[in-house]
């Protein structure tokens, strides 16, 4: 039965994996080695200040293996959402770090680069056109919000690596990516069903999060039949279960039959998982559904600049305050907005995140009890970091000395466990764009692919 096998040994670039379930891996003769470098998980920041969240250090060790393993095997290695966030600047610091391994490893490779950022004006323009759409629960963006977007990328589907892969390309590192087409790109260049490709893809993009134990920092193997997918963990510490595999596909997701994704919808309603080995699982049924009319929309992500972040971390254990703590922050709020009421400070935002008591809660309504302590973090922003600063400085003296009913100790109401007790955050992004835009009349079209050799170091 004809197959295709696939790699994947990390949920994200730079997140490592231990090097014996790497060599197993390869053991196992995969015909790709494909990993997701990035994700909009971490934020608008990343995408804003044109940085990795990834460290350097950790993403070029994981790709000195890739890498020298690939070019050796003569097989393709397959990045998506280069540098984090899928940018120019994320693809360059990407392909910075690929030239330098190159060039002390002494490899040769033809690389394909696939640019997923696209110009404010070009998405103004099909703004007007009316080609771009909500997508819930986000609301539509304005022309405002365009012009204001630091940087917008969008997240290209398979057809950007598919083309790659007919130039020849050994070496493909895509900007902005839908997570499973690394994976899957190879397979449906290959004519395999789109829909299973895909939903393997879905699983490797996090590795051996899907088995048993999980972790994103180990390797995962994939292997697509004519009717069925295989997935199996490398090290000998874990398994796939249909349970976990299972439960890994309702990972990120709205909806529990259905994915959209570019051009379509991973339809899982059909789907069935069975036990195969010890430490394997076998997928089938999984179907892809273009989108109607024969439409193609990808996701837009853009981020605008709001201001600068100052930060104070502080705590407290006396059962009075805390049991106060609601009416302390309501009162030290109103305190420095009265203290800086007609002031030229602009629009300052203010908050004061209580742990040991809903600090991680996302939903109104949940509650949780006290512990004997709490910690406190007190959150500035402004139109500057000296605005920021003055907020956070005065909210912090405030509530340090503030004198609530019942309270006995006079020298202060916090304990810092830092000094300085006040921290620069620096720049603050928040989405400005996040939607669909209809690319129908060309899936490639915002994706330039560009085709280089890679010769020790040098592109030429």
């Amino acid at each position: 039965m004809r197959e295709l096998r696939v790699l994947s040994p990390t949920a994200i670039l730079g997140y490592g994996f231990p090097e014996e379930s790497f060599m197993e891996g390869m053991k196992k003769n995969p015909d790709v080695i494909a990993v997701d470098a990035g994700s909009s998980d971490p934020g608008p920041y990343y995408l804003g200040a044109g940085v990795s969240f990834t460290d350097r250090s950790a993403v070029k060790r994981d790709l000195e293996f890739m890498l020298s393993s690939a070019v050796e095997r003569n097989i393709p290695v397959i990045i998506g959402t280069a540098g984090g966030s899928g940018a120019n600047s994320h693809l360059d610091w990407c392909i910075e770090i690929i030239k330098e391994i190159s060039k002390e490893k002494e490899l040769s490779f033809k690389m394909a680069t696939i640019q997923a950022q696209i110009d404010n004006e070009i998405v103004m323009e099909e703004l007007k056109a009316g080609r771009v759409s909500a997508l819930h629960p986000a609301p539509m963006p304005t022309e405002k919000d365009v012009t204001d977007s630091v940087r917008i990328v969008a997240q290209m589907g398979e057809e950007p690596f598919i083309k790659a892969l007919e130039s020849g390309a050994q070496v493909i590192v895509g900007g902005r990516t839908y997570d499973p087409v690394c994976f899957s790109s190879l397979a449906i260049k290959n004519g395999f069903d789109k829909g299973l490709a895909i939903h393997m893809g879905k699983i490797l993009e996090c590795a051996a999060i899907a088995a048993l134990p999980g972790s994103g920092s180990d390797c995962m193997f994939g292997t697509l039949r004519e009717d069925h997918f295989e997935l199996e963990p490398l090290s000998k510490e874990r398994k796939c279960t249909t349970l976990s595999v299972a439960a890994h596909t309702l990972y990120e997701k709205s909806n529990p039959t259905s994915l959209p994704g570019p051009g379509g919808v991973l339809d899982l309603t059909q789907t069935t998982f069975e036990q195969n080995k010890e430490n394997s699982v076998i997928v089938r049924g999984s179907k892809f559904v273009p989108t109607e009319e024969g439409k193609y929309f990808i996701k837009l992500e853009g981020v605008k600049k709001v201001g600068y972040r100052t930060v104070s971390v502080a705590a407290t254990c006396d059962p009075i305050m805390m049991s106060k703590i609601d009416d302390i922050i309501a009162a030290v709020k109103a305190k420095v907005n009265s203290n800086f009421e007609g002031q030229n400070f602009g629009d300052y935002f203010l908050d004061i995140r209580v742990y040991g008591k809903n600090g991680a809660s996302l939903y109104k309504g949940i509650q949780c009890n006290f512990g004997s302590e709490i910690g406190i973090v007190i959150e500035a922003v402004g139109e500057t970091q000296e605005i920021a600063d003055t907020i956070c400085s005065f909210a912090r003296s405030t509530m340090l000395h503030y004198g609530y009913e019942g309270r006995i100790a006079t020298a202060g109401n916090l304990a810092f466990p830092f000094s300085p007790s006040d921290f620069h955050a620096g720049e603050v992004y928040e989405f400005s764009v996040y939607s669909l835009m209809d690319t129908s009349e060309d899936p490639c079209k915002y994706f330039p692919v560009d085709v280089k050799m890679c010769d020790k170091g040098e592109l030429k």
